[in-house]
């Protein structure tokens, strides 16, 4: 599985659970600082008894594009099932799985402006993908997953499937220029602004970013006419640094700054010029208070200061 390590509340780990319960031995991969999956590691991994390759294509937090077709080459390769979870890529990039050559793949509804509540999971004809229900009952959807089949919200989610295929080109390139819109104009007042994850491999509608010597609690309770957050929503109830900037090697302090801008088909230009706005404010507020953002402007290098415990 390729996940950053320690919790999340994912399909991964979801996946990792009932692996564990049934005495199945699971193999996390790290990934780069860029966030991308270490393909030789990968390939490196993989055991004669492997039983499936589990990766998220477009990650929720940092909006990192896996090279998804790169991977599926490696798991045909060695003949072993790949499940990605690709929630956050439908309707944001172009999902082809026979290109990736998927086996298996979990979609949300709500991910791409449809019902919250429905979801699907693909599941390859030839070969052939098995696999064991995890609920019992009336035996719907072919005995995988007993249960009355919610027709309306099945509906909609067809339908928010078709709008999205549909817009999905033009989506990407107003996406794109609001996103550079967004980053050059805090850039262009604040310095100490690192974007996390890579650049180039990323999904426009996603921007995550750390600014150095503000505490980013304090600067999410100061956006608060900005829907932005400092991590993914299942773990928004954490105070902990992000597991998952971590995982990419970004510093506790850097970790503890970060803030996820999500932009979507209904943002305006207004709304991201205001965003700015309000970001650089409350920045320049929080940096006032801080002795330590001082001491830079005073060239001095804080990391080689030699803090005393108490």
């Amino acid at each position: 599985m390729s996940l950053p390590r320690r919790r999340s509340i994912s399909v991964c780990w979801t996946l990792a659970g009932i692996f564990s319960k049934r005495v199945f031995e699971v193999t996390y991969l790290p990934v780069g600082n860029d966030g991308i999956v270490d393909l030789e590691k990968l390939r490196g991994s993989i055991r004669p008894d492997t039983g499936l390759v589990s990766v998220m294509a477009v990650n929720n937090e940092i909006g990192v594009i896996q090279p998804m077709e790169e991977i599926g080459k490696i798991c045909r390769e060695f003949n072993v099932p790949f499940h990605t979870d690709a929630a956050q890529a439908l309707g944001k990039i172009p999902v082809d799985v026979d290109r990736w050559n998927v086996s298996l793949m979990s979609l949300s509804g709500h991910k791409i402006y449809g019902p919250k509540g429905v979801g699907a999971l693909y599941m390859r004809r030839r070969p052939r993908i098995r696999v064991e229900a995890q609920m019992n009952g009336g035996g719907q959807e072919r005995g995988i997953r007993s249960g009355t089949v919610p027709t309306p919200l099945v509906v909609g989610m067809g339908a928010a499937c078709e709008l999205a295929k549909k817009e999905m080109g033009y989506d990407e390139e107003r996406i794109r220029g609001l996103q550079e819109r967004l980053l050059n104009g805090v850039r262009a007042k604040l310095d100490g602004v690192v974007v996390n994850g890579s650049v180039e491999r990323r999904y426009a509608g996603n921007l995550n970013l750390s600014f150095a010597y503000v505490e980013g609690e304090s600067l999410l309770m100061g956006l608060k006419d900005v829907a932005v957050s400092s991590g993914s929503a299942c773990t928004s109830a954490s105070l902990e640094p992000s597991y998952v900037l971590r995982a990419l090697g970004v510093d506790e302090d850097m970790a503890h700054t970060s803030i996820r801008f999500g932009i979507g088909r209904f943002t305006t230009e207004e709304e991201i010029d205001r965003a700015v706005e309000l970001t650089v404010q409350q920045v320049d507020k929080l940096r006032e208070m801080s002795p330590l953002y001082e001491m830079v402007k005073e060239g001095i290098d804080i990391k080689q200061i030699q803090w005393s415990q108490h």
